[in-house]
């Protein structure tokens, strides 16, 4: 996919309006100067959404979401930047340039991508004529499905479909229409056999795989035959459209619910899939009878950071997919559990009970995935000492895999009141666990050999909670920067002669010079991206205004900016008009803002530094590192006298 030129996006972000395609997914209402509704990342009763179209952004209260229409579309459909921008060109009328500078090999890949592409959806649709235009679809493939329970609107929905059980019966029509045999073979539809060619799927019903945008990518077939030398199922091979290890079955139909209810049901089949949408529950997805990956993990991701599996009820089958737990716990995503009655899966109990039973028992049943680990194996006899060992050693493993530390903390102190273990004996195993695995990612075994600071006592944690906190000082400054950067204000400047004069510079300006000239810059990645943005643009002559920064391909620089520019309130004109009140802004009072912001900043900074001198200070004493104490001590009192001085010098600051 070639990259867009600049200036095409520019006609692409003034072309388009964010009410228009924000309004073809939700249902806007005129509010003051914006437009409210209901929010669609998330299941809310009060309208909290609000789209500006004077500022051309959108605001979720309820989620904190926010930015441009290319943001919109990559939040609620998942698009990446240049798709995003191809979605608006398309919907716009706006001429895209042609592929440029690609190589024949390029040019090869993509044309067999598109192919291979084009062939599965032709197969999706000559398999679906099949089931229910065909005497031996409808006899066969049709009355299975509907054997099963299925609806027949859930049938289309899902493009099932069947293969004639006449070895080459799509392999003809597919030739016919001039697909070529190479591909045919590629997607692993078709077979050959010295000169033969049959239909790999031949007399099975067929699930379409769908892409997260809706195309096919593969197929899985189950044979309706008894047979047990016959795989139950086939799945197409892997292709260059087709990774399953990356794809994970309904995702395509889920993915809008599961952002709505930020959870993602787990189950194992095509078929739990299917029954469960049909019963109302459609935030669900399968792993296609494989094992959960890592990329599908991450897919998930992208949705939601909750995932609830969906358990039969075979406890040996249970235990061998403990793995997919350790698995989702080690990408830092929430995993809980619900574990159906035994001899039931999603499919059978969804179809037994119908909608509002099974919605009722998932609710009831749900555990976080240490009660139901500990439950599990808790049957299996835990007076045994040694059994008991083994599971509290199990646990600790899985819960040493999740990265976020204060999570991990939170279970520890889970396992130490169920277990009554002491807590720091189990930090301390976790430590060592974490110790080994960090050794083991980087491939430096003398890792596992460092000493792990064990966790704070409850007294120094409050005391280290009494510490400045970062970045309230660095979100005041980059908002200032970035809402009135491009702003003059006057200040005064020491001459050739050591004399002051007034002059007018930019807020950019004042700001980018202060903190050059301390040599400061912002701890939060994105402010410091902002921040090099803006001083860039200095450099060059150039003034950057808000607007600028919502059209930049990183979202997060589009979130923090469309943050600064939506504001929840707006005053209205009617306080002066009518009631001869005048409500000051903050422009009115520009260079007081800028000035109180600059030196928050610069005091924040330092304190900060003084928090970190006094820890020093109190290791290097430990120590006995005199030296050090010496360094540190007057490095203090300077910042000591430094702060000071910002506090005097507050309001009256000079260029040099």
């Amino acid at each position: 996919m070639g990259r867009i030129p600049p200036h095409i996006i520019d006609e692409i972000m003034q072309t388009a309006r964010v009410e228009e395609v924000v309004g073809e997914f939700v249902n806007l209402k005129r509010a003051g100067s914006n437009l409210k509704g209901l929010s669609p990342f998330t299941d809310e009763k009060t309208p909290s959404f609000v789209v500006s179209p004077a500022k051309q952004l959108f605001k979720c209260f309820s989620t904190g979401k926010g930015g441009s229409v290319v943001t919109f579309l990559m939040e609620k459909e998942h698009y990446s930047y240049p798709e995003a921008l191809r979605w608006l060109a398309d919907k716009y009328g706006i001429q895209l340039p042609e592929e440029e500078e690609q190589t024949a090999e390029q040019i090869a890949a993509v044309t067999e991508r598109e192919s291979l592409q084009i062939i599965n959806e032709f197969a999706k649709n000559h398999f679906q004529h099949s089931l229910h235009e065909t005497d031996e679809g409808k006899a066969v493939g049709l009355s299975y499905f509907l054997e099963r329970g299925f609806r027949m609107d859930i049938i289309q929905k899902f493009n099932l479909g069947y293969c004639l059980n006449k070895g080459n019966d799509f392999t003809e029509a597919a030739l016919s229409k001039g697909y070529k045999l190479e591909y045919l073979e590629k997607v692993g539809l078709v077979k050959s056999k010295d000169d033969r060619h049959f239909d790999f799927f031949r007399g099975r019903v067929l699930f379409p795989i769908h892409s997260v945008t809706g195309r096919v990518l593969g197929f899985g077939g189950r044979t309706l035959l008894a047979d047990k030398k016959i795989a139950k199922y086939f799945n197409s091979p892997e292709s260059i459209i087709y990774n399953k290890s990356e794809i994970l079955y309904g995702l395509y139909f889920a993915k809008g619910d599961i952002i709505k209810y930020d959870n993602c049901f787990l189950v194992e089949g095509y078929t739990d899939v299917i029954s469960m949408h049909q019963a109302g529950v459609t935030n669900v997805v399968s792993s296609s009878g494989t094992s959960l990956t890592h990329g599908q993990i991450k897919l998930i991701r992208r949705y939601t950071q909750n995932i609830t599996i969906l358990y039969d009820g075979d406890a040996a089958g249970i235990k061998a997919s403990f793995r997919g737990i350790d698995l989702i716990l080690e990408e830092g995503l929430n995993v809980r559990v619900v574990l159906f009655p035994d001899g039931d899966d999603p499919d059978s109990y969804s179809k037994k009970v119908g909608s509002a039973e099974l919605e009722r028992y998932i609710k009831e049943n749900t555990k976080d995935f240490l009660s139901f680990k500990a439950e599990l194996l808790l049957g299996d006899g835990v007076s045994d000492p040694g059994m008991r060992v083994k599971l509290i050693h199990d646990i600790v493993h899985s819960i040493s895999l999740i990265p976020d530390q204060i999570t991990r903390s939170i279970y520890a102190n889970e396992i130490s009141n169920r277990f009554d273990i002491d807590l720091q004996v189990i930090n301390q195993e976790l430590g060592k666990l974490r110790k080994n695995q960090l050794a083991k990612q980087l491939d430096e075994p003398a890792i596992s050999e460092f000493t792990i600071t064990p966790a704070q006592p409850k007294e120094q944690a409050q005391t280290a909670q009494k510490k400045p906190k970062k970045f309230f000082a660095e979100n005041d400054l980059i908002r200032i920067l970035v809402k009135y950067g491009q702003y003059a204000i006057e200040v005064e400047q020491i001459d050739e002669k050591g004399e002051k004069e007034k002059i007018e510079v930019s807020v950019a300006e004042l700001i980018c010079h202060e903190l050059l000239k301390d040599d400061l810059t912002f701890e939060n990645e994105i402010y410091a991206q902002l921040h090099q943005l803006i001083s860039a643009g200095l450099t060059e002559g150039t003034l950057y205004k808000p607007s600028f920064f919502m059209r930049h391909e990183n979202q997060e620089i589009v979130k923090v900016v469309s943050e600064i520019e939506t504001e929840n309130y707006e005053l209205s004109n009617n306080w002066l008009l009518m009631h001869s009140i005048d409500t000051n802004t903050e422009l009115d009072k520009l260079k007081r803002a800028v000035l109180d912001g600059v030196y928050a900043f610069k005091s924040e900074k330092i304190q900060h530094r003084i928090a970190e001198i006094r820890t020093e200070l109190s290791e290097a004493i430990e120590m006995e590192n005199q030296s050090h104490i010496e360094d540190l001590l007057v490095e203090q009192v300077t910042l000591e006298k430094i702060k000071m001085a910002l506090s005097a010098e507050l309001g009256r600051i000079i260029l040099r």
